[in-house]
């Protein structure tokens, strides 16, 4: 009998099972998949660490957290500092001088927010009602059509001005020459890649992969006094209380005989033209050196039978079948769901290990 069995090998559950293992309680960890990890997984290639599930770049304000994973393993200093494609143009981001500069010449601080004020002006929206009218008040319609429309509608797979306003509270304006795009006090890569995080979490912990929880529910579920969910709240609860809606991920990988494709890690194609959101090169994360390349083209879906989900649509009508969940669970004395999965919530790493943290010292303290 295990004191916890926890159901995913991702960051959520792997954080966990290290810190109940080091107050002595017994463990299992399950994963359906055939690595440890989740989607943080990298495969090395060429020498270079690919990230296989999509971009993940570390980043967070909370120094007791970068602490904890500077512990398990080093950090570069890598800076995350995108590149937009609009139409074979380019843009830096996230959007400051340097892109407005490209889009409209402007050189000083007042003239571009003077630009901006007048085209916000010219829309002259005071009450929006979808995120498309959001966005026109806050940035105006250059901004917007160029480098959040299209991309924004490739990433929900609808149309803007059919998303809720509320999904963007505000779009960050830099009137400074700072292409960083986290404004968190620390940033950057574990020197190796995200594998080492895990090998540390993971050390001492009786891991079992390729086994599908749903698939042997009955035994998983009486090997334990409780279980550490991170996968879909409502797959847990037999979809019982209505679907939830998630978007999927496909990811196209391509090894070039180049030595720098794009000449940055993240290249995001803000067009409709293209199907794809971004491009990741991946030797760019860490510095790798290597006479080929590999790049990743991420093609936004919506999630079905044989996809992965891979974020929340938090929208009204799927939190509102959220809280029928969070109810059940509140009186579930058997399980603890963590993760963006398992709390329906669209958390950055950084968030995840802090929930994680939290967990392990209330339920295994």
């Amino acid at each position: 009998m295990y004191d916890f069995l926890i159901v995913g090998a991702g960051l959520s559950g792997a954080v966990f099972a290290a810190e109940a293992k080091k107050r002595g309680r017994k463990v299992l960890v399950i994963d359906k998949r055939e690595h440890a990890g989740g989607n943080l997984y990298c495969q090395k290639l060429f020498g270079i660490n690919v990230h296989k599930y999509g971009a993940h770049i570390f980043h967070t304000s909370n120094k007791t957290v970068w602490d904890y994973v500077n512990a398990l393993v080093p950090f570069n200093n890598y800076i995350n500092s995108p590149v937009a494609n609009f139409e074979g143009k380019l843009f830096n981001l996230p959007f400051n001088m340097n892109t407005f500069y490209q889009m409209w010449g402007t050189k000083t601080p007042a003239e571009a927010k003077a630009e901006i004020d007048r085209q916000v002006k010219k829309e002259g929206i005071t009450e929006p009602k979808n995120l498309e009218e959001k966005a026109l008040s806050l940035v105006g319609r250059d901004i917007y059509q160029t480098l959040i429309k299209e991309y924004t509608e490739k990433q929900w797979g609808k149309k803007a001005a059919e998303l809720p306003a509320f999904i963007i509270s505000r779009l960050p304006l830099r009137f400074t020459f700072d292409n960083n795009y986290f404004n968190d006090r620390y940033q950057g890569i574990p020197v190796g890649g995200y594998n080492v995080i895990f090998d540390k979490l993971l050390e001492g912990v009786e891991v079992r992969l390729g086994a599908d929880y749903f698939k042997n529910r009955e035994y998983f579920d009486n090997c334990a006094k409780k279980t550490v969910f991170t996968g879909r709240i409502d797959e847990y609860y037999g979809n019982i209380c209505g679907e939830l809606e998630y978007r999927s991920l496909k990811f196209e990988e391509e090894i070039l005989g180049l030595e720098n494709y794009q000449g940055n890690a993240v290249v995001n194609y803000t067009s409709k033209k293209e199907p794809f959101t971004r491009i990741l090169e991946h030797k760019h994360f860490e510095g790798a050196v290597s006479d080929k390349t590999v790049i990743t083209r991420e093609y936004p879906q919506n999630f079905g039978k044989g996809k992965e989900p891979f974020y929340p649509v938090n929208d009204e009508k799927n939190g509102a079948v959220y809280e029928k969940y969070k109810e059940l669970a509140g009186k579930d004395k058997k399980v603890i769901f963590l993760g963006r999965l398992g709390n329906y919530a669209y958390y950055d790493m950084h968030v995840a290990i802090e929930k994680a943290l939290e967990a392990a010292n209330k339920h295994s303290g």
